[in-house]
């Protein structure tokens, strides 16, 4: 990023100038894309110019009494039609942790496939998989290649197509992320994980009613998941429904007493 003047090196010096903003107002805002700060290979982050005229017009306006969600609106509106929305840059996709063995899928009894090895074979594969599977980057590759050992040999083992499926999200490779949990919705509907990850997919695209809709059937199936009420709330924000979103604000602050977002959460909900 080429800056025009000056950047803070640290997200610590920036709360320190401006009180009124907390850290997670910048977060949030950085989700909404009005600030981009480039995080080095050290981790620490630098803001733009651009960025601190930005949080220094919320810190003034939080200073004269405004809520945060009218300052977040005046912000959004006033850059209206420069904004990519992102926010990828948290949103964690559901994991399949436990192998639920289930009756062969309608689908898979209507194509009549050939009797498959024992399915200790396939769950041997996922097991191992899932031991990879640990969030590390590094350990992508080993960890897809154990999920799609297993799903050669058991193609309906739907936590497989799930936990595939986030490590294509994680690499922004969505096309083949969305088709996985699409054929893991198609083959066992109840299972939230893909309707939820799914609709991340649609959120990080900018398909908000498509998102909503995913993270409804997500919450019919478990509304104790308290990000799904979170994202389903910011979808609804992002669509004008603050009314309906309020609903799922209050969830995520009941759900998630001590979530990352509580705070902002009781700040919208008001």
């Amino acid at each position: 990023m080429t800056t025009t003047g000056p950047a803070f090196t640290s997200r610590r010096q920036l709360l320190e100038r401006y009180t009124q903003v907390r850290d997670d107002h910048l977060r949030y805002m950085q989700k909404w894309g009005l600030i981009r700060p480039e995080r080095s290979g050290s981790g620490d982050e630098s803001y733009s110019f651009a960025d601190v005229a930005v949080i220094k017009q919320a810190d003034e306006a939080l200073a004269a009494g405004s809520s945060f969600r009218s300052v977040l609106r005046h912000l959004l509106a006033s850059r209206s039609g420069q904004l990519t929305f992102d926010f990828r840059l948290e949103a964690q996709p559901a994991k399949v942790l436990q192998l639920r063995r289930r009756e062969l899928p309608p689908l898979a009894a209507l194509l009549d496939p050939p009797p498959p090895p024992p399915e200790s074979t396939a769950e041997q594969y996922f097991l191992t998989a899932s031991l990879l599977d640990d969030g590390d980057p590094a350990n992508f590759d080993s960890a897809a290649t154990a999920y799609r050992r297993a799903l050669e040999i058991d193609p309906y083992l739907v936590p497989g197509l799930i936990n595939l499926a986030n490590i294509h999200y994680a690499r922004d490779e969505i096309a083949e992320a969305q088709a996985l949990y699409e054929r893991a919705i198609a083959l066992e509907p109840d299972v939230f994980e893909a309707h939820f990850n799914l609709g991340n997919i649609f959120h990080d695209l900018g398909r908000y009613p498509l998102a909503q809709t995913c993270y409804r059937d997500a919450l019919k199936l478990n509304p104790a998941y308290a990000d799904a009420h979170f994202y389903l709330a910011v979808t609804l924000e992002k669509g004008g429904h603050s009314r309906e979103a309020r609903v799922h604000w209050r969830a995520y602050q009941q759900l998630a007493p001590k979530g990352e977002w509580v705070d902002l959460a009781k700040e919208f909900s008001d």
